[in-house]
């Protein structure tokens, strides 16, 4: 059992390891981020740039005793395969979304940590979306009454960033993120319908957009869209219940957006929208604004470390991970077969 900071190493520099891992890794508490593995001379000099002194590798075998676990930011073709070669180094794995190109590869790594002794779980980091986290505690408050209804819209123009073959495509990437939150919203899911977009890129066919239905066993209706090549973007989310119903407005991607305008983990207002912002809750007795929730991405790291240490449960497990890939698989044979598919019942 590790005691004192779990060092981490990141694996693959891409946007996703310098803007969606690095800084939170660095913020988290209990956490410390050891090495990166980068093999371009481009990537290594960026990473001298933005981490000074952090030791560059070029293997995972590189990071053993260096580091206690790695998080995989490689493209989705390529993560199978160093998620298991990192399990056998003997290295907890967090492994970026998607966790798997299919439900039956999502378990085979599931099994090999189980086997290993070894903590693996998906990078379902938006479960600390403020936006989310604001939607989820009205609902844990009770102020909505009993769910009936989810819906989350998610669009962004990044065309480029679009991934073909086994693993890619918006459903894959953005809709990894959609599916478990309404997962772990509104629980289990019984039946999808989908469509999809189409979509060609450089390394095959893929999606461009999606619009998914997902029916819970609890009776909750989720209804889920996203896309990356429409110019109109923004974030939306709403929950409607017996007793009254919310709606984000003119939300926004908080983290990224705040990210991307230079700001860093712990600048004042971090982890909140801005007021001007925030949602409302409509109920018999008018319209009143909801204060956004503060919350961040190093939290999952938090509560990793946690897990590896054995104080906490992991923020997001590998079967749950198994279920939205479940869930992603149906939506493909929906949207091929232009059919509902049951995965319960």
């Amino acid at each position: 059992m590790v005691e004192g900071d779990v060092r981490f190493g990141v694996v693959g520099y891409g946007a996703g390891g310098r803007f969606f891992h690095s800084p939170f890794l660095q913020a988290a508490e209990g956490v410390s981020l050891s090495a990166v593995l980068a093999r371009s001379a481009e990537k290594q000099a960026l990473v001298r740039q933005d981490l000074p002194g952090t030791p560059v590798v070029d293997t995972l075998a590189d990071l053993v005793g260096v580091v206690d676990a790695v998080v995989i930011t490689t493209p989705p073709a390529t993560r199978r395969a160093l998620v298991l070669e990192a399990l056998s180094l003997g290295l907890h794995v967090v492994a970026d979304k998607p966790f798997a190109p299919d439900a039956d590869i999502a378990r085979e790594l599931r099994d090999a940590a189980n086997d290993a002794g070894l903590l693996l779980t998906p990078y379902h980091n938006r479960r600390w979306d403020p936006d989310f986290r604001t939607v989820q505690g009205l609902l844990a408050a009770g102020q909505v009454g009993e769910p009936v209804e989810f819906e989350s819209r998610f669009d962004l123009y990044e065309p480029w960033t679009i991934e073909g073959g086994p693993g890619g495509g918006v459903l894959s990437d953005l809709g990894s993120h959609l599916i478990d939150q309404a997962f772990h919203l509104c629980g289990p899911v019984e039946r999808v319908r989908a469509e999809l977009q189409p979509f060609d890129t450089d390394r095959g066919p893929s999606d461009a957009a999606f619009v998914m239905s997902l029916t819970h066993t609890s009776g909750v209706i989720s209804r889920l869209r996203a896309g990356k090549v429409g110019r109109a973007t923004g974030r939306e989310l709403r929950l409607s219940g017996t007793e009254a119903g919310y709606r984000s407005l003119r939300g926004t991607d908080v983290l990224p957006t705040a990210l991307f305008a230079g700001g860093r983990p712990g600048d004042d207002g971090w982890g909140a929208e801005v007021p001007e912002r925030w949602g409302e809750l409509v109920t018999a007795d008018g319209v009143a604004p909801v204060p956004s929730a503060t919350s961040s991405w190093e939290q999952y790291y938090e509560q990793f470390a946690r897990a590896v240490r054995g104080t906490d449960v992991p923020p997001v497990t590998a079967d749950e991970a198994i279920e939205v890939v479940r869930i992603i698989d149906a939506a493909r044979r929906s949207a091929e077969q232009d059919e509902v598919v049951l995965l319960r019942g």
